[in-house]
């Protein structure tokens, strides 16, 4: 796991958000990517299970609800292979900032939920870079269930771990499955540093302190790939 857990070699900068569904990260790193677009950077967004490598390979198998935990591991570690080498380090490498909605943390949490050996898990995604920031945005399961079911009519099979058979009830089925997933979600964050976010608090709130982290982390970044540390200690200014 030493690439998840040294800094990455590329000029860019990696962002990932981080979170059970209904936790307001989504909503975070729009805001993020507007902010930083706004002061002139060159922001690239990507998100889980968009590689269209095997997203429609996905999409039929969960229609089915054919996909074993396993081959639910695998395919999504498929789906982040193929974003990571196409559409996160290529960005990165020109210096890019990167906002990744769900990486590497998402699968340890959901696949170790789904009873998957969580080391196994781990190794599967070795390849994986270390964020310069990954963001938990941490919400309790009847927040999240309360604000998925304004937004829609019900909840989807496998966000609600019906595939599990934790309850044939789809509510309870939910409660029980991402409240293991937040589980993991605790106990990783010490071993990978996730910054940890009350998603609780009110949007503009969150988005002060994401903002806040956020441009600690570039003091040093600039979008030629140089190191303006220096630079910016003696003219006492920030290029965020």
């Amino acid at each position: 796991m030493q690439q998840l857990t040294n800094p990455h070699e590329y000029p860019g900068k990696l962002i990932v958000v981080e979170g059970i569904d209904g936790s307001g990260k989504s909503t975070q790193a729009f805001l993020l990517q507007q902010w930083l677009q706004s002061k002139g950077l060159r922001v690239f967004f990507t998100e889980w299970n968009s590689s269209l490598l095997v997203k429609s390979t996905t999409k039929q198998a969960k229609k089915k609800n054919r996909l074993t935990p396993t081959t639910f591991s695998l395919l999504h570690c498929t789906d982040f292979a193929d974003r990571l080498m196409y559409r996160v380090i290529p960005p990165l490498k020109a210096g890019m900032i990167v906002i990744a909605d769900r990486y590497a943390f998402t699968a340890f949490a959901r696949d170790s939920a789904r009873g998957v050996e969580p080391q196994w898990v781990r190794q599967l995604y070795s390849f994986a870079i270390k964020p310069d920031i990954a963001f938990y945005f941490r919400v309790p399961v009847d927040i999240s269930l309360a604000r998925i079911s304004s937004a829609r009519a019900q909840l989807k099979y496998y966000e609600a771990g019906m595939d599990t058979g934790l309850s044939k009830d789809i509510n309870e089925c939910f409660r029980l499955f991402q409240g293991e997933v937040i589980r993991q979600y605790d106990l990783m964050t010490p071993e990978f540093g996730l910054q940890v976010m009350d998603a609780t608090e009110t949007i503009d709130v969150q988005q002060k302190r994401v903002r806040a982290i956020a441009q600690e982390m570039l003091a040093d970044y600039h979008p030629d790939g140089n190191n303006r540390k220096q630079t910016r200690a003696r003219e006492g200014g920030s290029h965020v």
